[in-house]
C-alpha cells in the first residue's frame, strides 16, 4: 500500500470564498494552519473554483476571495514561507479533476453525504459540479503529492474519497507509489465551534442570524454583544468536563474559551468552576476582542490594497503551478496522453 513516508511531507489545505469568515474558521482552521507552516511545507488555497459549485456572484466572488486571502494573512499565514494562491489560477486542478471524474467511482460520490446535505430536496437541479466537488478536492490535494491535510469532521468523508481515487489511479496505471494516500491533521480543542444560538449546530456562514456567529471583520462592540447575548442555560459552570454532559452551549463556550486563550477545557473548568454565565461570558468576551480584533484591523489594512493581495496570489500560483507542473506531466504520460 502507498505509504505517505515515501513521498516529501507537505500540507495542503484551503476555504471557499462564500460570505465572510468567522470565529470557526479561525479556531477550526486558520489557527493550526499557522502552526503548521512550523511543522512542514504548506500550501494554502482559496478554492474560488469549488465557490461557484452554487449560485454565486462574479463580483461579490471575486470580493470574498480577496476578504479570505486577508483573513489567511492576517490570521498568521506567511505567504512568503506558506504558498497562498486562489485556485483557478492554476490549471492542474481542472485538469487533474477531470482525469479523476473518469478514476473515481458514481457509486462513491452517490455515498456523499455533503452533496445530500446541500442538494437536498431539490437534487435533480444540482450542479453537476457539485456533485463532483469531492473529485475537484481530492486533485486539489494531489496536484501537489500533499501528504497531510487538516480537515473538519464535515470533510473527513472527502478525504477518504481523496485517499480511495490515489489508490485506485496507483493501480489503474501501474504506478504503485506515484499519489500519496494523504493523512488528515487531528487538532486540538476549538476543532468544532458551535452555533452561539444553538450549541447542537455548528458554527455556520450561512446561517440566517447573525448572532449566530463571530465574524472575523466584526468590531469589538459587537463580538462583546454577541459573546454576552450568547445561549446558555441556568446553571453555573461544573467543576468538571463531564458536568458539561447534555449541556452544549456550555461546553461550546469553554471550548471557544480555552482554543482562544491556548487553555485546555480543563484549565478553563478549572478557573471558573461555580461561576455564573454572566461572569464567565464577560470574561470570554473581553479575551475575543482581545484575541479577535487585531486580526479584523490586519484585514480591513490588507484590504484597502487589493492589488498588493492580487499580486500575493499571482506570485503564489506561479509557486503552486511550479510544483504541479511535473506531476501533471507524469500524469498525462501514465494515462497515455500525447504531447
Amino acid at each position: 500500500m502507498t505509504d505517505t513516508a515515501k513521498h516529501t511531507p507537505l500540507v495542503f489545505s484551503g476555504m471557499q470564498p462564500t460570505n465572510t469568515l468567522h470565529l470557526g474558521n479561525y479556531l477550526g482552521a486558520l489557527k493550526n494552519w499557522v502552526k503548521l507552516q512550523e511543522r512542514m511545507p504548506c500550501i494554502y488555497c482559496v478554492v474560488d473554483m469549488h465557490a461557484i459549485t452554487v449560485e454565486s456572484d462574479s463580483k461579490a466572488l471575486a470580493q470574498a476571495t480577496r476578504e479570505v486571502t486577508a483573513a489567511y494573512i492576517a490570521a498568521g499565514v506567511d505567504p512568503k514561507r506558506s504558498i497562498l494562491f486562489n485556485q483557478s489560477q492554476v490549471a492542474a486542478h481542472a485538469e487533474l479533476a477531470w482525469v479523476f471524474n473518469c478514476v473515481a467511482r458514481l457509486g462513491w460520490l452517490n455515498r456523499m453525504t455533503q452533496f445530500k446535505d446541500k442538494a437536498g430536496k431539490n437534487r435533480e437541479n444540482a450542479s453537476v459540479g457539485l456533485f463532483v466537488y469531492p473529485n475537484l478536492m481530492a486533485a486539489d490535494i494531489l496536484a501537489y503529492r500533499a501528504t497531510h491535510v487538516p480537515v473538519g469532521e464535515d470533510q473527513k468523508q472527502h478525504l477518504e474519497l481523496a485517499r480511495d481515487i490515489a489508490q485506485k489511479f496507483n493501480n489503474d496505471f501501474n504506478a504503485p507509489d506515484f499519489f500519496p494516500l494523504p493523512e488528515p491533521f487531528i487538532v486540538g480543542p476549538g476543532t468544532r465551534v458551535m452555533s452561539l444560538r444553538d450549541g447542537t449546530k455548528k458554527m455556520s456562514k450561512s446561517d440566517e442570524s447573525d448572532y449566530s456567529r463571530i465574524n472575523l471583520t466584526d468590531d469589538a462592540d459587537t463580538i462583546a454583544q454577541k459573546v454576552r447575548k450568547a445561549r446558555t442555560d441556568p446553571n453555573p459552570l461544573p467543576d468538571t468536563l463531564e458536568g458539561l454532559a447534555g449541556r452544549p452551549e456550555a461546553e461550546n463556550l469553554i471550548n471557544i474559551y480555552a482554543a482562544l486563550a491556548d487553555h485546555t477545557p480543563e484549565t478553563v473548568i478549572g478557573e471558573y468552576a461555580g461561576a455564573q454565565f454572566s461572569v464567565f461570558k464577560n470574561a470570554l468576551a473581553d479575551l475575543a476582542v482581545a484575541k479577535l480584533t487585531p486580526l479584523a484591523q490586519e484585514m480591513r489594512t490588507l484590504l484597502s490594497d487589493p492589488a498588493e493581495i492580487d499580486r500575493i496570489l499571482k506570485n503564489g500560483a506561479e509557486r503552486a503551478s511550479a510544483i504541479a507542473a511535473p506531476v501533471m506531466a507524469e500524469v498525462r504520460r501514465l494515462v497515455g496522453f500525447v504531447g
